[in-house]
């Protein structure tokens, strides 16, 4: 890795399909809270930040971390979007320039290797931004992965706002990202709300970063276990026996 690197975790949702009044980052996976288990990936990489997005019953998302250094919380408000988390931790980054990785906090099994061939493939292709990638066999609710012809991403369509041709694509945005930090900062500014949810988009940022005529990568993760989100109690339980299984 040739440089530096900071990392942001997205914590501020409720997670209303958990039915519960924990955070569903707070919600524990084998012992142990996802977001808890995001920030141990987070600092195999020697971050100089990890900055913790909080928002929905922020004291109980920074109760769990508080066994973890060198960690700032920055509080999302409202909740207006990924795009928006991002934008909220701004002021963190004026004087950084380097990789921001971004990282879901209910992505609880993500590999340190998968998000070492990430930087590594971002280095290599001289990208603005590198999105993680997933084939599914069932796509519906995630935002698809539009390539050019010579691989790199064109832009990424959210499920609600894609087109019938759009939505046959089966490659989705796992929500992971490595972001130069300049490019990054200089466009989410210009992140609109025009889509069906009234939010800001991080996905967007790609769109704006291709047509200031930079290039963004993707990588794709062959087993989708390891980059999938948790939005139930079931879905949590069938990822913690996916986990106990491999041990």
């Amino acid at each position: 890795m040739k440089n530096k690197i900071s990392i942001i975790i997205l914590a501020a949702g409720k997670g209303v399909r958990m039915k519960s009044d924990l955070p569903k980052v707070a919600h524990l996976l084998a012992g142990k809270s996802l977001v808890g288990r995001v920030v141990t990936t987070a600092e195999h990489f020697k971050p100089e930040k990890i900055v913790v997005v909080v928002g929905y019953k922020k004291d109980a998302v920074i109760d769990c971390l508080s066994g973890f250094d060198n960690i700032t919380f920055v509080e999302q408000k409202e909740q207006l979007g990924t795009g928006h988390a991002v934008y909220v931790t701004r002021e963190n980054f004026k004087d950084f320039d380097g990789i921001v990785i971004i990282l879901p906090g209910d992505v609880p099994l993500l590999k340190e290797r998968t998000l070492e061939d990430l930087i590594k493939i971002h280095e290599e292709k001289h990208a603005a931004a590198t999105v993680l990638t997933v084939d599914l066999y069932d796509p519906t609710g995630y935002g698809r992965i539009v390539r050019t012809k010579e691989g790199y991403v064109e832009k990424i369509v959210e499920h609600k706002d894609a087109s019938e041709e759009i939505r046959k694509i089966k490659e989705i945005n796992t929500g992971i990202f490595c972001f130069d930090s300049r490019e990054l900062f200089s466009v989410l500014p210009n992140v609109g709300q025009d889509n069906s949810q009234n939010e800001m988009y991080l996905t967007d940022a790609v769109e704006l970063l291709r047509k200031k005529g930079k290039s963004v990568a993707a990588v794709k993760v062959n087993d989708p276990v390891e980059v999938a989100g948790i939005n139930s109690k079931e879905q949590l339980q069938e990822l913690e026996d996916q986990y106990l299984a491999q041990k």
